[in-house]
C-alpha cells in the first residue's frame, strides 16, 4: 500500500505533454525532466541508497526524472538545472478518487481482521501477528484484502503495460499503446513519490538517531536491532512518541508494519553471498512472490 499512499494528492497530467528546452524546474508541474545530478549526488550519505536510481546506486550522468524526484533533490540541497523536459501544463490530483476508494476498502477490511487505527504500537504488532498466524485458515476478508492489493499493484502496472505474447518483435506496436490508460508518466510519478517517501524516512532516522539500514528493497528496509521487535530500535521522542518524519507503525497507507526478524548471522551470510536481506526478511523471496 506504499504505492497507493504515493498516489494520494499526487499531481499528474490531465492534458497533452509539451516539450520544452532549457526549462526552469517547477516542483508543482508534472512531467519528465532531463537533468544531471551525478556530481552533487555523489556527496550524499553513502550508507543510504540513492533516491535517484531504481537500483540505489548513485547516478552516473544525465537522466530523465519525474517531478517528485527532482523536487526531493532540491529538498536535499542539490542544484537542479534541467536541460529539457516533457511537461503537463494541464494537471490535477487525478488519482485521488481511486486512492480514496481503495484506502477505505483496505482500512475497513483490516478492521474486520482486528487491525484498527486506534491501536497502540504494541497492540498493532500483536494484532498483525494474530492475523498472520491465522493464514493457514484464511477468513473471507483475506481474499478481499488480496484483491485490494492486487488492484493497487495491477492498476499502477497497467499504466505501462509491456508487450504480451511470444510473437512480439522489438519495434512493433502493441495494443496497450492505444488505450487511454497508457500513461507511463503517471506510473513514473507514483513510483518516484513512493521512493522519495521511503528515502525521506530513512534519512530522518539517519540524521536524528544515527540509524542506517543494512538492506533496502522497494518499500522494505532492514535495520539492526537489539531485539526481535521494531519497538526495540525505532527511535522515540522524549515524550515517548514516534520520531516525526520517520517510520511509524500502523495500518494506514504510508505507515509501516513488521515484515520479519532474522538472526544477525543470517543477514551476514546473505550479504557475503551478495544477496539482498530485504528480499528474504520474511523467510521467503518477496520479489518472486510478487511483492
Amino acid at each position: 500500500m506504499a504505492f497507493a499512499a504515493a498516489a494520494n494528492r499526487l499531481l499528474v497530467g490531465t492534458g497533452p505533454a509539451v516539450h520544452t528546452d532549457g526549462p526552469r524546474f517547477d516542483p508543482k508541474l508534472p512531467g519528465c525532466w532531463l537533468a544531471d545530478l551525478s556530481a552533487e549526488a555523489a556527496a550524499l550519505d553513502p550508507r543510504l541508497p540513492s533516491p535517484f536510481t531504481p537500483n540505489g546506486l548513485p547516478p552516473t550522468g544525465p537522466a530523465w526524472y519525474a517531478t517528485p524526484t527532482l523536487a526531493y533533490a532540491q529538498e536535499l540541497g542539490l542544484t537542479v538545472r534541467p536541460t529539457e523536459a516533457w511537461l503537463r501544463p494541464e494537471h490535477g490530483p487525478y488519482l485521488d478518487a481511486w486512492y480514496t476508494r481503495l484506502r477505505d476498502a483496505y482500512m475497513a477490511t483490516m478492521a474486520e481482521l482486528g487491525v484498527h487505527t486506534s491501536l497502540t504500537d504494541s497492540a498493532f504488532l500483536q494484532a498483525m501477528a494474530e492475523y498472520k498466524n491465522n493464514s493457514d485458515h484464511p477468513l473471507p476478508q483475506t481474499a478481499v484484502l488480496s484483491a485490494i492489493k492486487s488492484t493497487v499493484k495491477g492498476g499502477i502496472g497497467k499504466l505501462r503495460e509491456r508487450p504480451q505474447g511470444a510473437g512480439y518483435r522489438p519495434g512493433e506496436s502493441w495494443p496497450a499503446l492505444e488505450r487511454p490508460t497508457w500513461r507511463p508518466d503517471i506510473r513514473a510519478a507514483v513510483i518516484s513519490t513512493a521512493r522519495v517517501n521511503m528515502h525521506r524516512k530513512m534519512q530522518k532516522l539517519a540524521t536524528a538517531a544515527d540509524l542506517h539500514p543494512i538492506a533496502v528493497l522497494s518499500d522494505c528496509a532492514v535495520y539492526l536491532s537489539d531485539g526481535p521487535s521494531p519497538l526495540d530500535f525505532l527511535p522515540r521522542t522524549p515524550e515517548g512518541k514516534p520520531l516525526p518524519g520517520g517510520f511509524r507503525l500502523g495500518v494506514s497507507p504510508g505507515m509501516v508494519k513488521h515484515e520479519g526478524t532474522q538472526p544477525l548471522l543470517w543477514a551476514v551470510q546473505l550479504l557475503d553471498e551478495r544477496h539482498n536481506p530485504a528480499r528474504h526478511i520474511k523467510g521467503h523471496d518477496a520479489a518472486a512472490d510478487g511483492e
